[in-house]
């Protein structure tokens, strides 16, 4: 990886991180998330809204721009987190009503035993630099650090690029859930449920 980038909390970066985080986390997602959130002048302002900036690391250039984004889940939250008061807040009673419907097909996903990671990012013109699987290195450090000896991460069966990634990082498929009943909001027929194992920290 280019040695003048670093991966960093988000939360310690400036408040403009953000925006850029949440452009970024678009650029990934909006296939996914179009149907619900509708256009990018639209979802934009959910996504920034829904950002915890405490369940995510950032590769950032020395310049202060943001290059790439990894969010992950705990017992305290979610890197975006699409609550009911939100989508309320945006959408309104009548716009929040099918949205939150259409959520509840995914499922609320919950893993005591394995690092949930919640989406991963890198800004096209830096990759194939090695901050994806920097990245994810960092979050299995957080990961190791906290006691888990697993992660988990979910890619969509049609992002193959995605899947190859993780492959090579040392992630394998354990299962794979058909989603019918979620497809025509989300665009995801089926996806890969892949997991790395992980040595316990050095003491």
């Amino acid at each position: 990886m280019n040695q003048d980038i670093r991966i960093l909390p988000l939360h310690f970066l400036a408040d403009g991180a953000r925006d850029q985080a949440a452009a970024l986390y678009w650029q990934a997602f909006q296939g996914k998330l179009g149907r619900l959130l509708g256009r990018g002048d639209r979802a934009l302002p959910v996504i920034r809204a829904a950002l915890d900036p405490g369940h995510a690391l950032a590769a950032v250039t020395a310049g202060g721009t943001l290059v790439g984004v990894a969010g992950f889940r705990s017992a305290a939250g979610s890197f975006v987190s699409l609550s009911p008061e939100l989508l309320r807040r945006f959408y309104g009673p009548a716009g929040s009503s099918w949205r939150l419907g259409a959520l509840r097909l995914l499922g609320v996903d919950t893993d005591n035993e394995r690092f949930l990671i919640d989406g991963l990012s890198v800004s096209p013109a830096f990759r194939s630099q090695g901050i994806g699987r920097a990245l994810l290195e960092e979050l299995a450090s957080l990961a190791r650090a906290e006691g888990y000896r697993a992660m988990r991460l979910d890619v969509a069966e049609s992002n193959p690029r995605a899947r190859a990634l993780y492959e090579r990082c040392g992630f394998r498929v354990v299962q794979k859930q058909r989603m019918p009943f979620a497809a025509p909001v989300f665009g995801v027929w089926s996806c890969n449920i892949m997991e790395r194992r992980l040595s316990p920290s050095a003491p």
